[in-house]
């Protein structure tokens, strides 16, 4: 096939070079989209792919896609056609233009090799009434968004067409929307019109464990009538406005407690259900369908309930049944009420359901900054007693493994340390914080009889793996009726590995709390944040643990920190500490009760006293060397995040050859990916994905596996809940379902060879939102640190460099990549300049401190509506972790 020219004209003027065509956001600028031809001019132009139900048409790669553009002169003179020339393409060369239709399956030989096409055509005389029709055809060899510009030069005029056309492949087509998204209706507000459970007919509580009680019972804290009303009314009350001080901590959390347990309701709402049916199952119970279960949306355990009633009933006063969940399935859960309940139903009764949350953890909370109260002002604000403490170091031999200076120092001061201000080991991910503390714990374990020591972590499974480390140890055998993992009673047996069963207390297959005289024999007790308040409720006292050991510290709350600091911590206790302020912070539901505070970890606010933040060695140690990532993994974490200070101490060279075809610099193990692709959602689903790049993650991950990298050496994470349920799919039908899939919080505090990266973001219109509203990765400089320091030898991004090189970290992160040979796929954006060294407040880009969303921003159809707001995620919530 050769060029047209000869065909389209004797005459032939000069072709100017070929334009740049950067990235065009669809959505954003919906002047691509709504040409009007005839309002250009006498001369009218057809648009060549029109979007189809407001997107660009999709086609397979490898194939061929073709459209007739018809030019036409309405004048009744003729007219100089200059020329049509494809001023632009991204990806460069994707679209060619030619006089004659593109060959078909059944064209024949002649036809074919007649067939010519090119980028431009020149001169020619359009008469009056006369119509040309020209072909634009497109030959995709990669997935994502193509895009040329198509420039007609009529007389002095020039028109320009815009095309956007979306290839994808078999992937990335299974991964399409079923149905188009719509935003879902509110639901009647059954909790107020038909559900007041002021009164109800209780159900059947399943049977307890054990019929043994607390000493100490935990108290209702009802929500007070004056704080539910000025929060309801979106007001914010007075306790919280000074700030947090001495003298008001108490009321300070509380508020906060209650703004953000009045926004779980609100979420809990969401779930409920109307005209539903319910299964009898056996003699004794109902069964309920509950969709989203198994994702824990809503999350509901052994011993929460509901609230039903006739759907027939609903505008009457009757009172609304409870009904205790005895079993939870998949998707499914038993419940037992009333006996006249169960009399009375049929199978084909409608009914309506509200589902509540267990308050026993809320109720904890509160509970503990009230006790907070009690507490030494060198434990709540270290920097306002006078007195600096100076801690004689005890030296040591390590026990289990060998120990970095930094490592040693911490160890020795905590050894040497007695009660007063809490101690903090701090550093980035990877540097043996975990590791300190269990040497430390060991120490004490091995030089000091009289020790007791309380082990805490945020989740099961960080206190779980804090168990393994301590009796994994070789050196020192830890006897296993000194050691404890209590565990919250809700907590299903078959949650914990069998090899830790015998440490746990057990009773009829239910995790108890063991009775007050044998929790004495203990010396090491490990449990989460909240189930801690089980051994006060049991009778443990102030003065019996020696030291506390906090892990993780920075992803929990302050009030969470509380839970076995105010009970439990005495004068005496020494209090140590380890997280890393510039990880991800707790998870917290209400948006204002983050803002004023409840966001904010203990940790972090200790970093505000003068002897923290400025490394005072009698009460902090900062931590550098990192033994989890390759050193260019680590570069830029470590100058964005930890001032340069961090020593890569991993020697990765051995690993990297799996991969090694990956990357266009086999020296440098960050790759960044460019795709534009588009930002979709489905049903009544709020939630983003990008199949696009959902189909070259699992391109990449078949490549890896196939080269004999394990699943289990391989994360993918992903801002977006949608984005992980089509990962998911998508590598279940390629058998590769034993990949973590899941969102940045859900990889905290862990690692794996290999991570890859979705962002899934594909247009502009959206960051402002995700921003205002700390959602995907532009809302958080430490949701970017997590999500990049995960991985030990190799890192991938994927995204659409157009659209993240607007945040000014990502965009660092694109042209590190750039700028060291490892960038694929579209062309980049011009390259933006920030601050060398950004701060967070700079970062955010606001100037307020609580920016709201902006009456006119624009969230699919409409205005923005709070039911289109995804809730955060809270891997491993505990809400439910025991009984009232």
């Amino acid at each position: 096939m050769g060029s047209v020219a000869d065909k389209w004209g004797e005459e032939c003027s000069v072709i100017g070079d070929k334009g740049e065509i950067g990235f065009i956001d669809f959505e954003d600028d919906k002047s691509v989209s709504s040409y009007n031809p005839i309002e250009e001019g006498p001369i009218v132009i057809s648009v060549p792919f029109p979007f189809v139900r407001g997107k660009p048409r999709s086609i397979f790669v490898g194939d061929v896609a073709n459209d007739a553009i018809s030019i036409k002169n309405t004048t009744s003179d003729s007219v100089e056609l200059w020329s049509v020339k494809i001023y632009g393409s991204n990806p460069e060369d994707s679209f060619t233009l030619s006089l004659m239709e593109p060959p078909s399956a059944t064209s024949d030989v002649e036809y074919i090799q007649e067939f010519m096409e090119s980028f431009s055509l020149e001169d020619r005389v359009l008469r009056p009434g006369d119509t040309l029709i020209i072909w634009l055809s497109c030959k995709p060899k990669e997935i994502g968004l193509h895009t040329s510009a198509v420039h007609f030069v009529v007389g002095d005029d020039t028109i320009e067409r815009v095309v956007l056309l979306l290839a994808e492949d078999k992937i990335s087509q299974s991964l399409a929307s079923n149905k188009p998204y719509c935003r879902g209706r509110k639901k009647k507000q059954l909790v107020v019109d038909a559900f007041s459970t002021d009164a109800f007919v209780v159900g059947s509580r399943p049977a307890k464990a054990s019929n043994r009680g607390f000493k100490y019972r935990l108290p209702s804290y009802p929500i007070p009538k004056d704080v539910r009303e000025l929060v309801e009314s979106k007001q914010i009350p007075e306790a919280i406005e000074e700030g947090l001080t001495r003298g008001n901590y108490s009321s300070y959390f509380k508020t906060l407690l209650v703004m953000e347990e009045i926004k779980m309701e609100e979420d809990m709402r969401e779930y409920d259900m109307e005209c539903i049916y319910m299964r009898k199952k056996g003699p004794q119970f109902l069964t309920l369908e509950v969709p989203g279960l198994a994702e824990r949306r809503p999350s509901l355990v052994y011993g929460d309930y509901i609230f039903a009633k006739l759907a027939s009933e609903d505008a009457n006063d009757s009172s609304p049944y409870q009904g205790y969940i005895h079993r939870v399935e998949a998707e499914e859960v038993y419940l037992k009420f009333d006996k006249e309940f169960h009399s009375s139903h049929r199978d084909n009764n409608q009914y309506n359901v509200q589902f509540t949350y267990n308050r026993v953890n809320m109720r904890r909370l509160y509970q503990a900054v009230e006790a907070a109260e009690s507490l030494g002002t060198e434990l709540l604000f270290p920097s306002e007693p006078s007195r600096r403490r100076v801690i004689e170091p005890t030296p040591l031999v390590p026990i289990s493994c060998i120990l970095n200076e930094e490592q040693m120092r911490s160890i020795e001061m905590i050894l040497g340390c007695k009660g007063g201000p809490p101690y903090v080991i701090h550093g980035p991910p990877g540097t043996g914080k975990t590791v300190t503390l269990v040497e430390a714990i060991l120490q004490l374990y091995k030089k000091h009889k009289n020790a007791r020591i309380l082990v805490c972590a945020p989740s099961n499974s960080a206190a779980d793996h804090l168990l393994e480390k301590l009796i994994s140890e070789n050196n020192i055998e830890v006897q296993e009726k000194e050691i404890l993992r209590l565990n919250a009673i809700s907590r299903p047996c078959e949650d914990i590995k069998p090899d830790l069963e015998r440490f746990c207390f057990v009773e009829d297959s239910v995790f108890m709390c063991p009775p007050l005289k044998v929790l004495r024999c203990y010396r090491i007790i490990i449990s989460t944040y909240t189930s801690a308040s089980l051994l006060y409720a049991e009778g443990i006292r102030r003065s019996h643990f020696s030291h506390i050991f906090l892990d993780e510290a920075g992803q929990a709350s302050e009030a969470e920190t509380m839970v076995p600091l105010s009970h439990l911590g005495g004068r005496e206790t020494t209090v140590v500490l380890a997280g890393d302020p510039m990880q991800l912070g707790p998870v917290i539901f209400s948006r204002d009760a983050e803002t004023y505070g409840l966001g904010k970890s203990y940790l972090e606010r200790l970093f505000e006293c003068e002897f923290y933040g400025n490394g005072n060695e009698n009460y902090v140690t900062k931590l550098v060397r990192n033994y989890r990532c390759h050193p260019e993994i680590l570069y830029l974490p470590s100058k964005l995040f930890y001032s340069g200070e961090l020593i890569a101490c991993k020697d990765d060279t051995s690993s990297s050859k799996v991969w090694a075809e990956l990357l266009p610099n086999r020296e440098f193990p960050v790759l960044f990916i460019g795709i534009q692709g588009c930002d979709e959602r489905e049903g009544s689903n709020p939630s983003w994905f990008n199949r696009f790049e959902a189909s070259k993650v699992v391109e990449i991950i078949k490549k890896l596996t196939n080269w004999g990298l394990s699943e289990e050496d391989i994360g993918v994470i992903t801002p977006y809940r949608q984005q992980v349920l089509k990962l998911k799919k998508a590598l279940e039908s390629f058998s590769r379902s034993d990949i973590k899939v899941g969102s940045v919080e859900q990889f905290q505090g862990q690692e794996r060879q290999v991570i890859i990266i979705s962002t899934v973001r594909s247009t502009v219109k959206h960051n402002e939102f995700d921003r205002s509203h700390c959602l995907g990765f532009l809302s958080n400089p430490r949701r970017f640190n997590v999500a990049i320091t995960r991985a030990r030898s190799l890192l991938i991004v994927i995204g659409n460099p157009h659209i993240i090189s607007e945040d000014q970290y990502w965009n660092k992160q694109l042209w590190h990549c750039s700028d060291n040979s490892s960038y694929q796929g579209c062309p980049l954006p011009e390259r933006q300049e920030y601050l060398e060294n950004p701060t967070e407040e700079s970062y955010l880009g606001y100037e307020e401190e609580n920016p709201q969303p902006s009456d006119n921003l624009e969230w699919g159809e409409g205005s923005f509506q709070e039911e289109d707001m995804p809730t955060p995620v809270k891997d491993e919530a505990e809400w439910s972790d025991g009984w009232k």
